[in-house]
């Protein structure tokens, strides 16, 4: 094999040798192909080689914890690339031999091969090895026209191509096995805030995802023109819009729904001056731009403290924008009032024109109802708002989008 292998070697050279500048159109699309299939086909003899190390179980013998780390070592790999290797060399040891021929000869790629091998060795147990042969035989012949994704989708049917007989109770069999190991996995973990950021991670079953997705796809829509968000950002501000869609229903466990409470704990300069951040009951920081938008329409307990951080007052707890003066600004506004916006008032909170913490008053005449991601761009400082003489909320673009800062009203909601 060494021989081979440095005959093969030799006619890479040779190819590189060569000046592919001089080719043909015709000539340099058959060398891409001609030249793909050749690294496959000594893909497959490298991943033969690899299950042989690993069943004589040299790799362990020469010292290393598993033949991946000494893959990873030998060959310079990643730890992933070489376990992805190891368990790739497997699976396509497993294969029918239909499927190894198709690889040494260039039919088809390892990736396609993989798939195949997997969708193969995935049959129920009831399939003879007839169907198998049938199954393999028709997967390899539409690796010819389709990518290894496709051919994956595919071969999730392929027992209605090959056993229709069989497919309904196998896909039935399948389905309910993918449930109960989706349903022993899910999770969600939140990490401890790190540079402002807390990270979400996590498995849902079928079911549950979807209903995610029901809930948050109508608030991930872009808001207008100037919604600059990723479609990754709107999704993660889609998420804390169900979040405080679910808190305003006063129907949730425990907390009786109500709108979170923010125990903020500061000293009293801090109070007085507004300029510096605040610390949450779980420990978190807060930004001062994030505590004024939070407390537009939450529940507040300021806890302020004197010297040596002696408990100087405990406020009472005050609900805003609630009641009828809810009211009264959804029948206003009737939605999120930033121009262009159509968001409805349920997804929507008040915000204090002049924040309350600065003396703005709790009234119809110092508020106006905006979506979440109105509400953070107000509270980022580009935009400003305010209440005209006809007691309608109208916006003043940033000098960068208007020079003249035309005052700009929402008329999706039908407003003057």
């Amino acid at each position: 094999m060494l021989g081979a292998l440095a005959q093969a070697g030799g006619a890479v050279d040779d190819c590189a040798e060569a000046a592919s500048w001089a080719l043909s159109d015709d000539e340099l699309l058959a060398s891409i192909d001609a030249a793909h299939a050749v690294a496959q086909r000594l893909a497959t003899v490298q991943l033969g080689l690899v299950r042989e190390l690993d069943a004589r179980g040299l790799a362990v013998s020469r010292g290393a914890a598993s033949t991946a780390v000494w893959l990873r070592e030998r060959l310079r790999l990643s730890g992933r690339s070489a376990r992805q290797m190891v368990q790739l060399a497997t699976t396509i040891d497993a294969a029918p031999p239909p499927v190894r021929a198709a690889l040494l000869n260039g039919t088809i790629t390892v990736e396609q091969g993989r798939v195949v091998a997997e969708t193969i060795a995935a049959l129920p147990v009831e399939v003879g090895p007839e169907v198998a042969d049938k199954a393999t035989e028709l997967l390899i012949a539409w690796a010819d026209r389709f990518d290894p994704t496709i051919l994956s989708r595919l071969g999730e049917r392929i027992l209605t191509h090959v056993a229709p007989e069989l497919a309904d109770r196998a896909e039935l069999t399948a389905l309910e096995r993918a449930t109960e190991r989706a349903e022993a996995r899910r999770h969600v973990t939140l990490s401890e805030p790190k540079d402002g950021q807390v990270r979400l991670s996590g498995n849902l079953d079928t079911e549950t995802a979807s209903l995610l997705r029901e809930a948050i796809d109508p608030f991930c829509a872009p808001t207008g023109e100037h919604d600059d968000r990723s479609p990754g950002q709107r999704r993660a501000d889609a998420l804390g819009e169900i979040c405080r869609l679910a808190l305003r229903t006063g129907t949730l466990p425990d907390n009786g729904g109500d709108r979170p409470q923010l125990v903020v704990t500061m000293s009293l300069d801090a109070l007085l001056n507004g300029v510096h951040p605040g610390t949450l009951e779980t420990g978190a920081r807060l930004t001062p731009g994030a505590v004024r938008r939070l407390a537009c329409d939450a529940s507040v307990l300021p806890a302020v403290l004197g010297d040596n951080s002696q408990i100087l007052d405990v406020g009472r707890q005050r609900r805003l924008f609630t009641g009828p003066l809810r009211r009264a600004l959804v029948l206003r506004d009737g939605g999120c009032a930033f121009p262009g916006c159509d968001r409805p008032p349920r997804w929507c909170d008040g915000h204090h024109v002049r924040h309350w913490a600065d003396g703005g008053a709790t009234a119809l005449g110092n508020a106006v109802l905006l979506c979440g991601h109105h509400h953070r761009l107000l509270h980022q400082g580009d935009w400003t708002v305010r209440i005209a003489p006809d007691g309608q909320p109208e916006f003043l673009p940033p000098g960068w989008l208007d020079p003249l800062r035309t005052p700009r009203r929402n008329l999706y909601h039908r407003r003057c």
